[in-house]
């Protein structure tokens, strides 16, 4: 039972004045009103129709000017006008949290999309928290199998690594991702769908994860319709979910596709407030937000979130501004090439491009000598593979392309994997060292 004391602090903590305000105008995806008294980050409801609970819109404190408050919607604004009635509930957004959300799929609030009632139970947690201190953050000292073979063998993630998957339109990131979230050891996985077209989520889910996937996860989706505030939220939701299950002591995989519509949704949203375009039209609160979305992530000293980000790439250049900020926070990425993808080579991870931070620390030494060999047999062969093609090269010139031209065949069939291929980190290991040993390959 809460003790008198307890009840004490709880009553006095109660806010026991309902704060409003009005409307005053709105310009494009902003809401001014005078009033009502609150802080940035709190939540409004916009009442439509007097105080009808049922015609409100959600919205959020996102600035102030002129003593002026200025709102950003979550929903559609169509129903606003001069004289709605604003108020404020003086906290920021809460969204429901417990084991029984496992194999749904939510919005950016919180809800089921399917129009189901969330179970009882369940615990609020606040979607915007502050990082772990970095003093309570262990070492990542233990690997983590994702079940695909180029990235157990050759990019070894440990548990508690985030890492981002670069890559331009149409190379494979959503399959990739499908695929780790079927065949990780992760005790849960936590998937972010965010500015996806309406079309491609439940393809995402019904064919890239499939029952079995979504029998171990949680789906956060926020389309590419929906206003910039729900695309940033679906993130910061699906954070809060991986942080909740951390906290429990659980391993958890989060997989967030894609942060580059994240930090698009922020440049909106400042534009919108008069943000100066800063760095290619980024506004300076992009760059701000990434590294407060990404650091939430990785160990405590309870459990650990791996975290997967995919980065889309404009033209395929590894060096834009988002690219560029989320390579410099994470702890390693994997490149997806358009070129291997031409070619059927699936998934099409560019390993000489590719880079996990932490596989010196998580693989032995038999294990990082035969990676090393296979990546400088397979850097021989592509250095040479235009006099390869045209005939120049002539067989005998050097050993070490002869040697790499017969390895090739069998390192593209390593780095090949169906999608419906189970292959276990133990197995990828060990046909890694097998074929950097022997060049002997086993499927």
């Amino acid at each position: 039972m809460m003790k008198a004391v307890d009840l004490i602090e709880l009553i006095e903590k109660v806010d026991s004045f309902q704060h409003y305000g009005r409307v005053k105008r709105v310009v494009g995806l902003m809401i001014e009103s005078q009033g009502p008294e609150c802080s940035i980050g709190d939540i409004c409801y916009i009442y439509t129709n007097g105080k009808d609970k049922h015609q409100r819109i959600t919205a959020e404190v996102i600035g102030f000017r002129d003593e002026m408050v200025i709102l950003m919607p979550f929903s559609n604004i169509n129903e606003i006008s001069p004289g709605s009635l604003v108020e404020s509930i003086r906290k920021p957004l809460e969204v429901k949290v417990g084991s029984a959300l496992i194999g749904k799929v939510l919005d950016s609030m919180g809800k089921p999309m399917d129009g189901s009632v969330l179970p009882k139970g369940l615990a609020s947690v606040g979607t915007d928290q502050s990082p772990p201190n970095p003093l309570t953050r262990p070492p990542i000292d233990e690997g983590l199998e994702v079940g695909v073979r180029a990235i157990d063998s050759l990019l070894t993630v440990g548990k508690g690594q985030r890492v981002g998957i670069f890559a331009g339109s149409g190379v494979g990131k959503s399959t990739l991702l499908g695929m780790v979230a079927r065949n990780t050891q992760a005790d849960l996985n936590v998937i972010a769908l965010i500015g996806e077209r309406g079309r491609e989520v439940r393809e995402f889910i019904e064919r890239d994860l499939g029952p079995e996937g979504l029998a171990k996860s949680i789906v956060v989706a926020a389309t590419s319709d929906q206003p910039a505030l729900m695309r940033i939220k679906g993130a910061f939701t699906a954070t809060s979910i991986a942080e909740y299950f951390r906290d429990k002591g659980l391993n958890v995989m989060l997989m967030m596709d894609s942060v580059t519509r994240v930090a698009m949704a922020q440049r909106e949203i400042g534009l919108a407030v008069g943000e100066p375009p800063a760095t290619k039209g980024y506004t300076p609160s992009v760059f701000a937000i990434l590294p407060k979305l990404l650091e939430r992530t990785g160990t405590n000293d309870k459990g650990t979130i791996t975290a997967f980000y995919t980065v889309l790439v404009d033209g395929d250049d590894l060096n834009e501004p988002i690219a560029d900020t989320v390579r410099g926070i994470l702890d390693g990425h994997i490149v997806l090439d358009r070129e291997l993808a031409n070619k059927g080579q699936y998934p099409a991870i560019n390993v000489l491009k590719s880079v996990s931070r932490l596989m010196n620390h998580l693989s032995s030494d038999e294990h990082l000598e035969a990676a090393l060999q296979i990546r400088n047999l397979l850097s021989t062969y592509l250095n040479a593979e235009d006099l390869i093609n045209i005939g120049a090269y002539k067989k005998g010139s050097s050993s070490e392309i002869d040697q790499a031209i017969a390895y090739y065949p069998q390192i593209i069939s390593l780095l090949k994997q169906r999608t419906d291929e189970k292959v276990t980190k133990e197995e990828s290991i060990n046909s890694l060292i097998q074929l950097a040993s022997k060049g002997e390959w086993s499927s």
